[in-house]
């Protein structure tokens, strides 16, 4: 087990680092501005499950191959940008499907808004580069098990996470709803979540495995 004092110097990290308006932060903004609380949350939900197999990868230690691999670092790079991308066109496509409307709006299902976080997450490289590079300084070489230690962390840092992030669905999908007076604005905030998501594929499309997830 971790000892204390590294868990609660790692805790005081991750906080810090999930605060920072990274890429799952605009994630979950562009998500929750476009499909409101709802979206936000599931989105989040599903997104911080994407975090789950890289915290296995890491603590069995298979996670450094990844990063060290330059065609293998890429290819998850660019599978999780173009998909960032994508959901982003069909934010802004469908920007409308908020409005109230004579015609019924069909609502998405939670399997399918999990799923689509959970493909960000799985597909965002810089999760696994994340944990590879923080969680090692924080285990005690005498504390037992070191895959033991940096699953704790992981899962510690995928709870904090998912707090988090909630937090920031909320808040977004709180304003959503009451610009959701007026129609117009309702599209714009649409649009405006989609435009960040394309942009947040651009940010991870060019950025290296150094920075934070």
């Amino acid at each position: 087990m971790v000892p204390w004092p590294n868990l609660l110097a790692f805790a005081l990290a991750s906080a810090l680092l999930i605060a920072l308006p990274g890429p799952s932060v605009l994630f979950v903004l562009g998500r929750s501005i476009a499909l409101g609380r709802r979206g936000g949350l599931l989105s989040v939900l599903g997104n911080a499950l994407g975090m789950l197999p890289a915290i296995a990868a890491v603590a069995l230690g298979i996670g450094a191959l990844v990063t060290q691999s330059v065609v293998v670092f890429t290819v998850v790079k660019v599978a999780g940008a173009a998909y960032l991308v994508y959901l982003g066109i069909q934010a802004i496509r469908h920007r409308r499907a908020g409005v109230v409307t004579d015609a019924p709006v069909v609502p998405r299902s939670a399997a399918r808004l999990i799923g689509e976080g959970f493909l960000v997450g799985v597909t965002n490289p810089k999760t696994i580069a994340f944990f590879v590079a923080v969680l090692p300084q924080f285990v005690a070489h005498g504390a037992g098990s070191i895959p033991l230690q940096l699953a704790e962390l992981g899962l510690l840092f995928f709870a904090m996470a998912l707090a988090m992030d909630g937090t920031w669905a909320l808040v977004a999908g709180t304003a959503r709803t009451w610009f959701a007076r007026s129609p117009k604005r309702v599209e714009r905030l649409g649009a405006t979540g989609g435009v960040m998501m394309i942009g947040l594929g651009g940010v991870l499309l060019v950025t290296g495995s150094d920075a934070h997830s």
